[in-house]
């Protein structure tokens, strides 16, 4: 048995020895093994080196094999192969991009590194006629929106105004609502247990979130066994019900708190709503005050005065004798800003629920919800469009209702007057006869009458801070220099004295209420009762005395069986009754 020999040859590319079973592909190595390195050292690459005699091509790079393969599938679809859209030309000079054509068929002396065509490695695809590249379709532009149609879009969903500056949107995740999960599970549990059965729909109402943000957490519940589907609705949902651990975990949640209502907003959410509503923003114009007081008769003196203190959105003192209109002119503040805001039903402060809509104080006024299945402009359902709220409170203010109450039975904390009142106009009327002194009052809101913020503190212990952006009206009979310090008349920038109406405006008066009292209107007997009752004895005038004693008159007469007119002797039994003590 002859031993074989190895022989060697020189290298065709740089005359080095190689062994004679690389002769054929000169300076690739022997071994191919990934990671080993043993070739002989030779400097030159597959793209540079020249094929040898009678000998095919070198193996063809990564590209090469890409495009050739491409080629091969297209051509076997009918269809011409497309330019990769990251493919750069290799040579220097810049070319314009061309279709990219399959490879030809190999002949004796190609060039090392060309592409291999398909044909070599299937000889039947040499008898397929070449398959030329399709121009790349164009995408058509996109049509233009029609001025009519832009139009109409516009008008679809909510424009922000300035009777409606913002609106709260729908959300479409559990985090852009910003929603405590844990909060709103232990809601469902309370739920539950007090209606005893409900339908997923019914429930997603309740806590006023969309129904695809409740399902997975009732199909979890579900999953988990403390929840169980008693039958199918026909909206494809089911009736859920508690099981014996679902109760057990909703008694404990009831033992925490009973509240079972719409999911609580978060406290920050609240903070940016108030912003985006404030007063000081809106900058009420003489139209507009003459709009809030078209009911009124109010001085052309009187209204200018008011002007500047009402737009600035800080508070003002509104003092005078009593009978001429402060209340009045203090509850309609508020009708020369806009219309409506939006406020949360209730806070998330950690885990505690502050309640916020009140409707003893907030007059509701949502919007309208549109025709048809779909709603065109969807809305968070957490929040409520109320009117800019006017909340009054007299002598029956107390330092706990400027503090967070909190109810023992339920745990359900309720906000204080001044954060219902943001946004809106809070009165205090009859300064200076309320159950607590003045210097309790001024200590209290020395700070948020200037810096525009205040501080609450929480039955759990936690103190947060909320806006105190609202105009606030101190109206008493009293002078304000006879009630307060320096100090806090300084942060109460405006002063305005409610003065007696002229004589004038006291005729006027008479002609507004005969109107509204339904009596005809007669000046003979006014003018009996100025010169008989008034001007001999000084009497002052005073705005509210036309409608009191125009209610006397009606009174007695209807009482005796009259004709309700106007009488001198009329006039004299309802002074004699008015003026008896004044």
């Amino acid at each position: 048995m002859s031993k074989r020999v190895s022989r060697s040859t020189d290298c065709s590319d740089c005359k080095r020895a190689t062994p004679t079973a690389s002769r054929r592909y000169p300076c690739l190595p022997i071994n191919s093994e990934v990671g080993k390195d043993s070739n002989h050292g030779c400097k030159m690459s597959s793209s540079n080196r020249p094929a040898a005699p009678g000998m095919p091509s070198a193996a063809p790079d990564a590209d090469s094999q890409l495009d050739a393969l491409l080629a091969r599938i297209e051509s076997l679809s009918g269809q011409a192969a497309e330019p990769s859209d990251g493919a750069t030309p290799a040579s220097s000079s810049p070319s314009p991009p061309q279709t990219r054509q399959p490879a030809a068929l190999p002949t004796d002396r190609a060039p090392v590194g060309s592409p291999v065509p398909p044909a070599a490695a299937n000889p039947a695809a040499a008898t397929r006629p070449p398959v030329t590249a399709r121009p790349a379709a164009t995408q058509p532009a996109a049509p233009t929106a029609r001025p009519a149609q832009a139009a109409s879009a516009a008008k679809l969903g909510f424009q922000p105004s300035r009777d409606e500056p913002w609106r709260p949107i729908e959300p479409a995740t559990m985090q852009e609502a910003g929603v405590n999960e844990t909060l709103l599970e232990a809601i469902v549990y309370r739920y539950l247990l007090n209606v005893g059965e409900c339908p997923g729909r019914q429930i997603a109402d309740q806590v006023k979130l969309p129904f695809r943000m409740i399902e997975p957490i009732l199909t979890r519940l579900k999953m988990e066994q403390n929840v169980a589907y008693k039958s199918a609705t026909a909206t494809n949902d089911y009736v859920y019900i508690l099981s014996e651990s679902g109760r057990a975990i909703a008694r404990n949640h009831a033992s925490d708190c009973t509240y079972y209502g719409s999911c609580p907003v978060r406290l920050q959410d609240y903070i940016v709503s108030v912003k985006k509503q404030t007063i000081e923003g809106q900058y009420p114009k003489k139209q507009n005050l003459q709009e809030a007081f078209r009911d009124l008769l109010i001085n052309p003196k009187m209204l200018l005065r008011l002007g500047p203190a009402i737009a600035s959105g800080r508070g003002m003192f509104l003092f005078g004798f009593p009978g001429n209109g402060k209340t009045s002119i203090a509850e309609r503040v508020t009708r020369a800003f806009g219309k409506y805001i939006w406020i949360p039903r209730a806070i998330d402060v950690d885990g505690d629920v502050l309640r916020v809509f009140d409707p003893m104080n907030h007059e509701l006024e949502m919007p309208d919800p549109g025709s048809g299945l779909l709603k065109q402009d969807p809305f968070d359902q957490r929040w409520v469009r109320i009117k800019r709220p006017t909340i009054v409170a007299g002598g029956e203010l107390t330092m706990d209702m400027l503090e967070v109450a909190r109810n023992n039975e339920s745990n359900i904390s309720e906000s204080p007057m001044q954060l219902k009142s943001n946004c809106g106009t809070l009165v205090i009327d009859d300064f200076g006869r309320q159950k607590m002194s003045v210097d309790q009052l001024l200590n209290r809101w020395i700070v948020p009458l200037e810096k525009r913020y205040d501080f609450l503190n929480m039955a759990s212990g936690k103190k947060i801070q909320v806006p105190f952006d609202q105009l606030v009206v101190f109206s008493t009979n009293l002078e304000p220099k006879d009630l307060v310090d320096d100090a806090f008349l300084r942060r109460i920038p405006y002063k305005i004295e409610v003065e007696n109406p002229p004589e004038a405006d006291f005729r006027k008066l008479f002609e507004i209420m005969c109107k509204v009292t339904k009596i005809p209107y007669d000046p003979g007997p006014i003018d009996y009762l100025i010169k008989t009752h008034y001007l001999p004895v000084n009497r002052p005038f005073r705005n509210c005395q036309p409608r009191d004693l125009l209610l006397q008159v009606r009174n007695y007469c209807l009482y005796n069986d009259f004709k309700v007119e106007l009488k001198n002797e009329y006039f004299d039994f309802a002074c004699d009754n008015y003026f008896s003590v004044m």
